[in-house]
């Protein structure tokens, strides 16, 4: 077991991989991850299954066994796509029983299309949920306005969600409160409350927003205070009363969630968001060069507590204004994930049709 890895467990973080091929499992890449570096749990998106099917045969066989099916686009996609997530969940099932459920997760996300869309959306997360079969696979809603009241119904409905696309604490907050308003409801209903749910802060996309806003001592700086800052609204919220009744009735809470987390600036450690975000109770999620970069550090120091009034004042001071950047992030995250996911059928299609010709 590396003990560097080993350490944010220690920690009270349990540490996700942001990846998933047919390779990482078929390889036992991903088995190794798990007994090796402590990896818990496991999230995924379209890019990553875009570049696995452009760079690699590695999808070939899938594809093609789905077209014979009568598939094409997101149907074909889905269906080999909750094949990996199938046998990834099953790989962490012992993690999932281990931890009563704490861990053990792997994520599979709904259209990116569906974003402005409440009730496609909740009807999308049915769908995946009940094709997937999974105890411990979560379903990828995004905390839109729109994605609100479909976080809600899905909790109500049993169906266990990760909330993606939260850049602000006022987001994480508002994307809680719906989960516990589901999990309120199954409670006044009779339904058992334990429903698992994360709630995704993105980070690092902050300090490539404001990178060429700000002098150079202030890089690197705002993504960390944002999630520090939703960090404290977090503990705050597991304290209040409203928490405590639903955790008396047997709910468990929704963890606050570390996403992007891989750095972006080359200036800068690869581990930046790691070791600054090192805080009980949440989950890292990491790309897989950041789980090997940390893998190879000997150590890394804990979180250390820091003045968020003064970093905020200091990018007030610069023009930086956090409200405006937040929007403009969702903004720009519900665009750049349409656009993945576009890239990806486009994909899917053009594997396709070369496919076919080759059987031809």
């Amino acid at each position: 077991m590396n003990r560097t890895t080993q350490k944010l467990h220690d920690i009270g973080q349990s540490l996700w991989l942001d990846n998933i091929t047919h390779r990482l499992l078929a390889s036992g890449t991903l088995l190794r991850y798990i007994q090796e570096l402590s990896v818990t749990g496991l999230t995924s998106n379209p890019t990553i299954f875009d570049h696995a099917i452009k760079n690699s045969s590695d999808y070939d066989d899938a594809i093609l066994r789905k077209l014979e099916e009568g598939k094409s686009g997101e149907e074909l996609f889905f269906a080999f796509a909750i094949e990996d997530l199938r046998q990834a969940a099953d790989i962490f099932r012992p993690v999932y029983d281990r931890t009563d459920g704490v861990d053990g997760w792997v994520s599979l996300e709904v259209s990116p299309l569906l974003a402005r869309n409440t009730a496609a959306t909740l009807a999308a997360a049915r769908a995946l949920h009940n094709l997937a079969a999974r105890r411990n696979l979560f379903i990828k809603i995004p905390g839109t306005s729109e994605g609100l009241p479909a976080i809600e119904e899905a909790i109500f409905l049993g169906v266990p969600v990760n909330v993606t696309l939260l850049f602000s604490g006022e987001q994480y907050v508002a994307a809680a409160e719906a989960y516990m308003r589901g999990i309120e409801r199954r409670i006044v209903a009779g339904l058992n409350p334990d429903v698992g749910s994360v709630a995704s802060l993105f980070v690092s996309r902050w300090d490539v927003a404001v990178a060429h806003k700000v002098p150079e001592v202030l890089r690197n700086q705002l993504g960390i205070a944002i999630a520090k800052k939703a960090y404290g609204m977090y503990r705050t919220l597991l304290d209040s009363p409203r928490w405590q009744r639903i955790q008396d009735a047997g709910a468990r809470p929704q963890r606050l969630l570390w996403a992007s987390t891989g750095t972006k600036d080359p200036k800068a450690s690869n581990i930046l968001y790691v070791q600054a975000l090192a805080l009980p109770s949440t989950i890292n999620t990491m790309p897989e060069a950041t789980l090997n970069a940390l893998a190879a550090h000997r150590e890394f120091g804990e979180a250390q507590p820091e003045n968020n009034d003064r970093i905020f004042t200091e990018f007030a001071i610069a023009g930086v204004d956090t409200e405006a950047v937040a929007t403009q992030l969702v903004e720009e995250g519900i665009a750049s994930f349409a656009k993945s996911w576009n890239d990806l059928l486009d994909c899917i299609a053009s594997k396709s049709e070369a496919l076919k010709a080759a059987v031809a």
